[in-house]
């Protein structure tokens, strides 16, 4: 399981403004819509306190995006709790009646819509340069960074193998990959959580794609990993020759001649990762004004040029080693079923270890 740790990060500069609860925008950051100041509102330096970010996304962009969020307002101070999506959701599930964190960063939108009777609705300033498709209907989260999930590979490794570039799910469940293939848990990670979903969505759905899972799962040989960050990281080091992750993970290793990843052309998906603010947040005034620095142009802008992260505002460019959404094979995500059926898909694939002994 992901260690969970707490830092307290530091750092200064101005930002342009804030926006008010309940949808009322006022100036912010990254909300060129509306460039005036208004008064009334307080200067950056002028919020004090803290904000406790919850957080499933790698150290360095997590990092990056916090900074940037403390040099925009010098007198906050930002914890950051990390571990995976699904340990998250559960903690903020047990911290229900006495809430610690203020907002969970990261994770995919399908996990967070499982546990959105634990967030607040909230409309960000930049709600306009989001598309309805990448945010809930209430506001109950929003979403940030849409994520496709990717086949990543070692090309020694699999050139030692005798074996040739994987290009789907479907060649995954050959036995020339048994013990190869790098995959997590889907109950401690949401990313593995969203590829199970994207699979089942891709080989029959789910009444006949269960038995494409199971063929999936007795290929892993036994061999499954308890954090998703393992399984981009244990290609790279050649203890696994594939695995399962996703598209920001994979674009780590660009500048790396000997991994490649593929976007898998019997359909892959494009869940965003998301951002809600918790319910009776401590810090809420603080957690909005994290929200709105996270979807603004500049930290979109930052976390794509520099992190491979992919912006969900269209007014912020793809890193060029990316394809178009446009250009990919994509599902059709059921998303109200992979976030309202959630316990019974876990179940179901903790069923199929059960069976066969693990």
């Amino acid at each position: 399981m992901k260690k969970i740790f707490i830092s307290v990060l530091s750092a200064v500069i101005a930002v342009i403004g804030l926006t008010a609860c309940g949808g009322e925008k006022q100036t912010s950051v990254g909300n060129t819509a509306n460039e005036t100041e208004t008064e009334g509102v307080k200067k950056p330096e002028e919020y004090t306190g803290k904000v406790v970010v919850y957080s499933s996304h790698d150290e360095e962009p997590l990092s990056a995006g916090v900074n940037m969020f403390m040099k925009e307002y010098p007198n906050i101070e930002v914890e950051v709790v990390a571990a995976g999506t699904g340990e998250l959701c559960s903690r903020i599930a047990d911290e229900a009646d006495h809430p610690v964190g203020d907002v969970i960063w990261g994770g995919g939108a399908d996990s967070l819509e499982a546990f959105k009777d634990y967030f607040a609705p909230y409309v960000c300033a930049n709600d306009e340069f989001i598309g309805s498709a990448y945010k809930d209907p209430d506001g109950l989260w929003i979403g940030e960074s849409p994520l496709p999930m990717v086949i990543i590979y070692n090309k020694e490794s699999i050139r030692r193998d005798g074996l040739e570039i994987p290009q789907s799910w479907e060649e995954l469940t050959d036995p020339k990959w048994k013990g190869k293939i790098a995959y997590c848990l889907p109950s401690e990670s949401g990313s593995a959580y969203t590829q199970l979903c994207t699979m089942l969505f891709a080989h029959g759905g789910m009444d006949d794609g269960w038995e494409f899972i199971k063929k999936f799962y007795d290929n892993l040989d036994g061999k499954i990993l308890d954090s998703s960050d393992k399984c981009h990281e244990m290609v790279a080091s050649s203890d696994f020759s594939v695995g399962l992750t996703f598209e920001k993970a994979a674009l780590q290793y660009k500048n790396d001649p000997n991994i490649g990843f593929v976007y898998p052309n019997d359909g892959t998906s494009a869940v965003p990762d998301g951002i809600a603010l918790i319910k009776g947040a401590p810090n809420e005034e603080n957690a909005k004004l994290f929200i709105d620095f996270v979807t603004s142009k500049e930290c979109q802008t930052e976390q794509s040029q520099n992190w491979g992260r992919r912006p969900v505002r269209p007014d912020v460019e793809i890193d060029d080693a990316l394809v178009p959404l446009s250009d990919l094979v994509l599902v059709n995500y059921d998303f109200d079923c992979a976030a309202n059926d959630k316990d019974d898909i876990i179940q179901k694939f903790n069923d199929i270890m059960t069976d066969t002994g693990l």
